[in-house]
């Protein structure tokens, strides 16, 4: 998935109204008037967030006979997962080089029992 698509998907997402809309669809597909109904804006409002996720390929509309239902677009999400796997996986590389960076420092540093006693001899 190319990165422009990456940042329209999470730009879509990144509105709670669209990221309701997201949820609903994942329960079922369901019209724009369906949805509407769940929200205190215009049709117009809603249609207008049902594009932006369509533009972003998150959902697609077909029509049948009458009705024109919207559908979540799963594989979206499954390259999506992928992508962000991809970083995760990285970023846990870096932290186990960390950790082991940070175990051989520890290892070498001197013990503090047996560090010189800078206080012996001193008179207050």
């Amino acid at each position: 998935m190319a990165a422009h698509a990456i940042v329209n998907v999470f730009s879509a997402l990144a509105d709670e109204t669209r990221l309701d809309i997201v949820t609903r669809l994942a329960i079922g597909d369901a019209t724009l008037s369906e949805l509407a109904e769940h929200y205190d804006m215009s049709i117009q409002a809603v249609s207008k967030h049902l594009s932006v996720l369509e533009e972003a390929g998150v959902v697609s509309r077909r029509r049948e006979a009458q009705r024109r239902p919207a559908r979540l677009e799963a594989g979206v999400f499954d390259l999506m997962t992928k992508w962000i796997e991809r970083y995760r996986q990285n970023a846990e590389a870096r932290y186990q080089r960390l950790d082991q960076l940070l175990v051989r420092l520890d290892d070498q540093a001197p013990d503090d029992d047996q560090a010189p006693d800078n206080d012996k001899g001193a008179t207050t």
